[in-house]
Order: C-alpha cells, then sequence, then structure tokens
C-alpha cells in the first residue's frame, strides 16, 4: 500500500518539537483519540523507547507495540509499530524542517511494511482511515505545542 503523509506547522522551532517528540510518553498526549491503555518501557526518550497502546476503534481492540529505531535531532524520528496480532508492520517518521516565516514544519508518514488480509483488500479504507486519525493527532500535537 502506499504510505500516508499528514503535516502541520507549529511556531516552536525544530529542536523544541524533536524534543518534545522524542519523549515518547508524549505521543499519549495528541493520539490517545484512538489509542488508549497506553504502557511504557525501555528508556523514555530516543532509541529503543518502547510503547504499547491498544486502538479503541468501531470493531477493533488491537494493541500496538511500537519502538523509536532513529532519532536524528533535530531533523526527523522514525518508529515501527507491529500491531493485529504481528500481520501489521508499519514504520512511522516524523520529519521536522524550518517553516517560512518561522516555526516548524511537521510531516509523519506511515507506510506499511506488512498489512494483514483485510487491509490489502481495502486499502483505500485503511489509507483514509490512517489519514483521519493522523492528521487529527497532528492537529492535536500543533494545539498543544503552541499552547504551551
Amino acid at each position: 500500500m502506499k504510505p500516508v503523509t499528514v503535516e502541520t506547522t507549529v511556531a516552536k522551532p525544530p529542536a523544541a518539537v524533536f524534543d518534545f517528540l522524542d519523549l515518547l510518553p508524549n505521543h499519549e498526549s495528541f493520539l490517545d483519540h484512538w489509542l488508549v491503555d497506553w504502557e511504557f518501557s525501555g528508556p523514555p526518550r530516543g532509541v529503543g523507547a518502547k510503547a504499547r497502546a491498544r486502538a479503541n476503534t468501531v470493531g477493533s481492540q488491537d494493541w500496538t507495540e511500537f519502538e523509536l529505531l532513529e532519532a536524528e535531532a533535530p531533523r526527523r524520528i522514525v518508529e515501527e509499530g507491529v500491531g493485529n496480532n504481528g500481520k501489521r508492520r508499519t514504520r512511522g517518521t516524523y520529519r521536522f524542517a524550518e517553516a517560512p516565516g518561522g516555526g516548524t514544519a511537521i510531516a509523519f508518514e506511515l507506510e506499511w511494511l506488512e498489512a494483514s488480509r483485510a487491509e490489502r483488500l481495502i486499502p483505500p479504507l485503511s489509507r483514509a482511515f490512517v489519514r483521519r486519525v493522523n492528521a487529527k493527532a497532528l492537529r492535536r500535537l500543533a494545539r498543544q505545542l503552541d499552547a504551551g
């Protein structure tokens, strides 16, 4: 399946955005509209930080495990997720760049490394769902960063 990318811009500089997102427990605050019951292990930030969360969506109570694989300050963070009992593997990449006029342009790309049979049968619906929940997550992240 094709990757899904969502974007936003915040007033904070790239280093501040990177520092916030490099601390994995901070992700709960803007992803909890669809991922709940978070658990964390490993270091709280940087490569090796891990989380486990449950999707709270209609028709799914699927658990996903996340691990930060790369943290290149202040430019990008890469995480991998395994869900659907190992049938889904994803890679999420946050990219940070100076925004014209100041602040940070944030892009989040989710790509499927392996997809479940259902996701492969209905890729437009899978991609639409991922685009919707991730766009909402970035809007929530932007509000949080700009407020504090």
